[in-house]
């Protein structure tokens, strides 16, 4: 029987994964494994391992590795923290295959420990760029450390092969954001706004926004060039989902406090969890910030997306998603195109470049039939 270890570090990455663990759970030649880490058990964020064990999923461990601190040291010493707590975790599970999704920092501690102890790593959505974001190193240090790839774009197993890695252990699977909109019972727009307890208006927006990783100083200044832009629309319901655990993220999630204590037609959630995230992209009409969900499930709903910034410089983008500069005008500017006749017009032939679901079974095929008693020593495959 292959042990197969999911790590998950946030209710992203759980929402993604979700599916794939429910479809292993099918087949007795499978033993799913889980490890819950970083934002999944802070108070701060949610205690979101319980909408795991709300699943029905069993986790058989918790690695706590996040410090209060989110400025560099106190996030390089979380990595530190991880990569000893995820050591103990893997003597103890002994699996033999551990599965990885994206490109966080606990997931570079997962992979280094799971790498440095010899067992074998999936990887899912590699080869994707986010120029303005460390994750961008991450993702391509966990490519090395892996040994099966599960891409979502053509462009994307190119480039995991282009950083030396066996064209026949790469994966063409599409988007696993993708499968959760098909599989999911969406909720309506008055059941979502009884779970909420908000209503939705006029127009409405939901809105995202991490900080840029790899620029210095540049959180507050954004933020309110964001909050400048939105204070100039006019019948706006304005539904905010807090950042992640990354460097200056604190700083973002105690200005939106602010900010929504002032406006009641806005609202800050700390975790919506993935069936009312994706239930309100249904319903608002456009997604704004610089959230990869914007990139790759927003799409798939023909739904409007504005892209602030540089943290998602580099992604494969459809042609609902507006770029523009973190400042009030550009914003301004594109969050009055969204409403334009010819926008609608694009809309409405919107292709997600994600694909169009099936990335689960997929990636459980590739699973269920890999050798994993395989060398994991990997040579280096050149390109000429």
């Amino acid at each position: 029987m292959k042990k197969i270890c999911f790590v998950t570090g946030s209710r992203a990455e759980y929402g993604l994964l979700r599916w794939l663990m429910q479809e292993i759970l099918q087949y007795s030649d499978l033993k799913l494994q889980i490890v819950v880490t970083g934002m999944h058990l802070s108070p701060e964020y949610g205690l979101t391992y319980k909408d795991i064990e709300d699943d029905g999923f069993m986790i058989d461990h918790k690695v706590e590795m996040l410090m209060s601190s989110d400025t560099s040291v106190g996030l390089t010493k979380s990595v530190g923290l991880g990569m000893i707590s995820f050591a103990d975790a893997f003597e103890i599970l002994k699996p033999n295959l551990v599965v990885l999704l994206g490109d966080r920092f606990e997931i570079f501690a997962a992979a280094t420990a799971a790498m440095i102890r010899g067992i074998p790593i999936g990887h899912i959505h590699g080869g994707e760029v986010t120029e303005g974001s460390f994750d961008e190193a991450f993702r391509h240090s966990i490519t090395k450390m892996s040994n099966i790839h599960f891409v979502a774009n053509d462009e994307y197993r190119k480039r995991v092969i282009q950083l030396g890695e066996n064209p026949e252990c790469v994966f063409l699977v599409g988007g696993l954001g993708v499968d959760s909109i098909n599989k999911l019972q969406l909720l309506g727009r008055e059941e979502l706004e009884n779970y909420l307890d908000f209503k939705f208006g006029k127009k409405n927006l939901l809105i995202t926004f991490h900080p840029v990783t790899l620029e210095h100083s540049t959180v507050v200044p954004q933020m309110k060039e964001l909050f400048f832009a939105l204070d100039a629309l006019k019948e706006t319901n304005l539904f905010f989902t807090m950042p992640n655990a990354d460097k200056n993220g604190k700083i973002i999630s105690a200005m939106i406090k602010d900010y929504v204590s002032k406006r009641p037609h806005a609202k800050a959630f700390t975790s919506m969890g993935q069936l009312r995230y994706i239930s309100t992209i249904a319903q608002v009409d456009a997604v704004v910030g610089n959230s990869s969900s914007g990139l790759i499930e927003a799409p798939s709903f023909k739904k409007a997306t504005i892209n602030i910034g540089d943290r998602q410089k580099g992604r494969l983008k459809a042609i609902s998603v507006l770029d523009c500069e973190p400042n009030a005008n550009s914003i301004l500017d594109a969050l009055n195109k969204i409403y334009s006749k010819e926008f609608q017009i694009n809309l409405s032939i919107t292709k997600n470049p994600y694909g169009d679901g099936g990335a689960s079974e997929k990636i459980l095929a590739v699973l269920r039939n890999y050798d994993l008693r395989t060398s994991i020593k990997k040579s280096f495959y050149d390109l000429s």
